[in-house]
């Protein structure tokens, strides 16, 4: 993604032919849901250029090694399965399933703190994006002490020492 990272996670469904401009996005999600029938491409190579919007980054990093290089050089397809199998999405699902999955997480998630989903897509996208040890320091600076500190926070460890659901404000 370009510019700042969202606050929220992105999440995707998607369904039939992913390729090129497709699978960058889906690698520039933080979760992807994909249909059964999804067939995948990063095809670039196959018309002398190459990916231009951060697959060269993100699928090794998501994919590994070997298995980027794999489609990358090639510009081979790859279906839903192989997709899952690599980490590049994280359900598959029978075809038009998708959508409906993909709100189910996005609901799962909303019920979470708002202010911990942030922070901790924040450390993980710094752990992603650089030495674990950056990552580790952003812990030990204030994210920590200033999440404990939210309302939300203190609700979270209410809410699980009464065995109930938390109510978040977002505060």
């Amino acid at each position: 993604m370009y510019g700042e990272a969202p606050t929220k996670p992105v999440i995707m469904a998607v369904h039939g032919r992913c390729f090129t401009a497709g699978l960058e996005l889906v690698l520039s999600a933080d979760l992807c849901i994909a249909a059964e029938d999804t067939v995948f491409g990063q095809q670039e190579v196959a018309h002398g250029i190459m990916a231009l919007g951060g697959a060269t980054v993100r699928l090794p990093r998501r994919a590994g090694w070997g298995n980027a290089m794999r489609y990358l050089l090639t510009g081979d397809q790859f279906d839903a399965a192989e997709a899952w199998r690599m980490g590049i999405v994280q359900e598959v699902v029978p075809r038009g399933e998708q959508f409906e999955r993909a709100l189910e997480l996005a609901r799962r998630i909303a019920a979470q703190a708002p202010l911990a989903v942030q922070a901790t897509l924040a450390d993980a996208r710094a752990a992603v994006a650089g030495p674990v040890a950056a990552s580790a320091a952003s812990l030990r600076g204030d994210v920590i002490p200033r999440l404990l500190a939210t309302s939300d926070a203190r609700e979270g460890v209410a809410a699980l020492l009464e065995r109930r659901r938390p109510i978040y404000t977002g505060s």
